[in-house]
């Protein structure tokens, strides 16, 4: 029997141990080499420790660019994050109604933004927003304006744009877990709330919403850690204009690492790790706040 159950353990760490080895090297060694590297300073080919060591970390907060970019990125998950979640589970309660019909065509359509490449809808939104563009012809002919705008020539038109493009694109990504989530609910729990006299806004919040809140807990999560490392949008859609005052965290990383000419890998560490502690301490606050568990 023991001969047997140790055979199986041989046999699950063989399985494991390939993926595991390929981890380990392809992302935890990368990790490590990162930290190590943001306490050190100098060109790519020269890097040497810092003196004192900390000198990256305390250049970040006396960095005015990098404090913008860090002003900029929160400015968007403030926003855009609650507006999109809520958008996201309104429209999965709307398609889950079996008694609409063309169910199938409208859930394609709210999901389809979400298969647009990253690159791509940064692109169209850009091209639609110029001061040529499509949404400037219409409010010109509309007579709402009485010439063409320059919506990402102005510091927060371009900021509402960025928003704006992000629950274009991922507001259908969300409503797929939230429907996923709404189909495990068993109808039944709806007719008999409907029986006891609830209305829609009362079976919403007191049936829907807890139900759902793993699901919920889920996309926030998700949710902030895509914004903080929020990079296409800020590169593709504005470039960081007008005068870097939509650039975002990722981005001023990217710039120090290799747009900019030099190549500041320390610098950029410093700030990549000060990045994945603040996803890691967003998300356990999430976690702490939607678990009631005594």
């Amino acid at each position: 029997m023991k001969t047997i159950k140790r055979k199986q353990q041989l046999a699950g760490w063989g399985f494991l141990l390939p993926a595991s080895i390929l981890i380990a090297i392809m992302s935890f060694y990368p990790i490590l080499q990162a930290i190590f590297m943001s306490f050190k300073t100098g060109s790519s080919a020269n890097l040497q420790w810092a003196n004192p060591l900390t000198y990256n970390y305390s250049r970040m907060f006396k960095d005015a660019l990098f404090l913008r970019s860090v002003g900029n990125t929160f400015l968007y998950l403030i926003i855009q994050v609650p507006i999109m979640l809520i958008l996201a589970i309104l429209l999965a309660q709307l398609l889950n109604n079996k008694d609409l019909k063309f169910r199938g065509l409208f859930r394609t359509m709210v999901f389809l933004p979400c298969a647009t490449a990253l690159v791509s809808y940064s692109l169209i939104f850009k091209s639609l927003f110029a001061t040529q563009g499509l949404v400037n012809t219409i409010l010109v002919n509309l007579g709402i304006f009485e010439t063409n705008y320059n919506f990402l020539g102005n510091t927060n038109s371009a900021r509402a744009i960025i928003i704006i493009a992000l629950i274009w694109r991922w507001t259908g990504y969300n409503m797929v877990f939230y429907l996923a989530g709404l189909q495990n609910i068993e109808y039944s729990v709806y007719e008999a709330a409907k029986i006891d006299g609830a209305n829609s806004w009362k079976t919403f919040w007191r049936i829907t919403v807890p139900l759902l809140k793993p699901t919920i807990i889920m996309t926030v999560i998700m949710s902030i850690n895509g914004t903080l490392q929020l990079f296409d949008e800020s590169v593709n859609l504005t470039s960081g204009g007008p005068a870097n005052s939509t650039i975002t965290m990722s981005h001023y990383i990217y710039n120090n690492s290799f747009g900019q000419g030099v190549a500041n890998f320390g610098y950029a560490s410093a700030m990549s790790f000060f990045v994945f502690v603040l996803v890691a301490i967003l998300s356990r606050i999430s976690m702490k706040v939607g678990d009631k568990r005594d």
